[in-house]
């Protein structure tokens, strides 16, 4: 979830929510400018599929393709992320940036491709471990950090930069890949994010940065309920080339049922955020779960007849949050707006897909960040994560930005997280 969040008058109206992503975009020209200088990979052919990893299915992670994104050098990173109110002490190195297109599946199984974005340091150890990071809620394909040179790039570029590798999957239906993104399905999410890692292996290699095997989980927001998934998965060995090394996930709603559906309508999620996330979650829910029969039953007149096509991936958040009302009261049926307070049937039944995913036991470092000034995903989240992590004998510890809000609290814990992946990597 990735929609700015602030208190303020300016930052709540549709066009002050956007200031992150237009001071980004003021960076965008030295990036672009760069490609030129780029080393000329575009779209090689894959090689033999399956040929750098096994137990894989249809091709799964098979690499179709490399592009040349982005070629910055060290002053050229940190005055990107400087432009987002980022800590540039991390900075080492400059980089180079990949669109990746490989092969994954759909959310029923069927095969599909999908893009990513490699990141990789201009210097640094010739063998890289790899961070995973996967980014939080897009609206439009293009926002996808193998496209956009928006907050999607912040935290690729800030691990690449502090010399690992970044692998940062676009998701199903976003960036190049084909489709509706199917937003808040973790597994899909999860299996994307796991073929993306063996696409960055593939091309990594190619590229004469072959990796270790290491990963560092980390993600936003949505994304931060990805990264604990995916933690969970490289646990239960979906991949054996991929070893799960620490875990830092930021904001996540790892708890729909009990926390995240809850803070919509006590106040502790603001409103602009609570209309956006629940048009943007039924709509693509509904196609996965059984939430209604006809948007009518859920939505009221007139945003029942536009509120799927607002959410068709080519639409930015300018022009869908002046479409939608200012309240759920305003954008839910009677009956519905009950229902969201009491989850049954096909609610209880999405809510409780998404919801679990702290539910193990971690035999690597994790830390959980958040914010209790967070009016998107309020910290409870993570607090009920770190609770359910103990249930199963792992004390994992809470890290509260204070009043930051949403994305403020990837900008202060990003760094941090670089910081800590560094001192964890030591004690190999």
């Amino acid at each position: 979830m990735e929609i700015n969040n602030s208190r303020t008058a300016q930052q709540t109206s549709p066009k002050g929510r956007r200031i992150a992503r237009r001071t980004a975009a003021a960076a965008a020209a030295l990036v672009l400018a760069a490609l030129g200088t780029a080393p000329a990979v575009a779209q090689q052919p894959a090689g033999t599929p399956g040929a750098h990893h096994q137990a894989t299915t249809q091709g799964r992670g098979t690499l179709l393709g490399i592009t040349p994104v982005a070629r910055l050098d060290r002053a050229d990173v940190a005055r990107f992320l400087a432009s987002g109110g980022m800590d540039t002490g991390t900075v080492r190195h400059g980089l180079r940036a990949y669109r990746l297109t490989y092969r994954t599946v759909t959310p029923q199984g069927a095969p599909t491709t999908a893009t990513g974005l490699l990141a990789l340091p201009d210097g640094g150890p010739h063998r890289l471990d790899l961070v995973s990071d996967t980014h939080g809620t897009m609206a439009h394909r293009d926002y996808a950090p193998s496209v956009g040179e928006d907050f999607g790039r912040f935290a690729p570029y800030l691990h690449a930069s502090a010399g690992r590798a970044v692998a940062a999957p676009d998701y199903l239906g976003l960036g190049k890949g084909p489709g509706r993104h199917p937003y808040m399905d973790t597994k899909s999410s999860v299996t994307a994010t796991v073929d993306m890692l063996r696409a960055a292996r593939t091309a990594a290699l190619r590229l004469d940065r072959p990796l270790t095997g290491d990963v560092y989980a980390s993600g936003f927001s949505q994304g931060g309920q990805v990264a604990m998934a995916l933690g969970k998965a490289l646990d239960n060995g979906a991949d054996r080339h991929f070893r799960l090394r620490a875990l830092a996930p930021v904001s996540g709603p790892f708890d729909i049922e009990h926390a995240e559906t809850p803070a919509l309508f006590d106040g502790r999620v603001n409103d602009t955020s609570a209309v956006f996330y629940m048009s943007y979650y039924l709509t693509a829910q509904s196609r996965l779960h059984p939430l209604y029969k006809d948007p009518s039953e859920a939505f009221r007149k007139p945003y029942a007849a536009i509120v799927d096509d607002l959410f068709d991936s080519h639409h930015t958040e300018e022009q869908i949050i002046p479409a939608l009302p200012a309240t759920l009261k305003e954008l839910l049926t009677d009956d519905y707006y009950r229902r969201l307070q009491h989850l049954t049937g096909g609610l209880l039944e999405a809510a409780r897909a998404q919801d679990g995913n702290c539910a193990w036991k971690p035999d690597v470092p994790v830390r959980l960040y958040s914010s209790s000034g967070d009016t998107d995903v309020p910290i409870a989240n993570a607090r009920h994560c770190a609770a359910d992590l103990a249930a199963r004998g792992v004390e994992v510890p809470v890290i509260d930005q204070g009043g930051a809000d949403h994305n403020t609290t990837y900008m202060k814990s990003g760094p941090q997280i670089v910081r800590w992946f560094d001192t964890v990597a030591a004690r190999r």
